[in-house]
């Protein structure tokens, strides 16, 4: 598979992880150096992996995973979002430094998984193509990478003009993209 090919795999699967990214920094209202690259190297390296796991996965059973990758991906994505929109909307008190950081832990394996479902299913179509994986995985990880890189850095501008209800806007953005991720699997 060739860069031209490639690329805007990339650019489409590393969406999710752009908008998510975008999304934590304006709840956070910005994102430390750190935790960027924490939530950077792990959606990209969930970018990465996930197409290998789904090429291998494809190799042998191929049609049971495709029908419940999208549903995985948005449930995740829903219940971190609704978790934020209640915190928001529940007026909590920010905790001391560290605790219920949306880039450690649980959060971020959840965050990285839901981002990440899509490019399982490109490695799985990869293998229905029997095609070499090794290549659009790279490039989709560190794509995924710059993009998140980027996102956070967008976060904090955006937060700005939103104000207070920075979380509540993260939260809902969340929610929004598993259900863009339902609507584009259903029809």
């Amino acid at each position: 598979m060739n860069v031209v090919l490639v690329l805007p795999v990339a650019l489409a699967l590393a969406m999710d992880a752009f908008a998510v990214s975008v999304g934590l920094s304006v709840a956070q209202k910005g994102l430390k150096r750190n935790q960027t690259l924490r939530l950077a190297f792990h959606f990209g390296f969930f970018q990465f992996v996930m197409p290998i796991i789904g090429w291998l996965a494809g190799l042998s059973f191929m049609d049971s995973i495709r029908d419940v990758d999208h549903w995985v991906a948005s449930a995740l994505l829903f219940i971190i979002g609704c978790k934020m929109v209640y915190e928001a909307v529940r007026g909590r008190e920010k905790l001391r430094e560290g605790a219920g950081d949306p880039t450690r832990g649980l959060t971020l394996v959840l965050l990285s998984i839901a981002t990440s479902i899509d490019a399982f299913a490109v490695g799985i179509s990869l293998a229905a193509l029997r095609m070499n994986i090794l290549y659009p995985s790279l490039v989709i990880g560190i794509i995924a990478f710059l993009l998140t890189l980027l996102g956070t850095s967008i976060g904090p501008v955006l937060g700005k003009t939103v104000g207070r209800r920075a979380e509540l806007l993260g939260g809902l953005v969340l929610i929004l993209i598993g259900i863009k991720i339902i609507i584009d699997h259903t029809l």
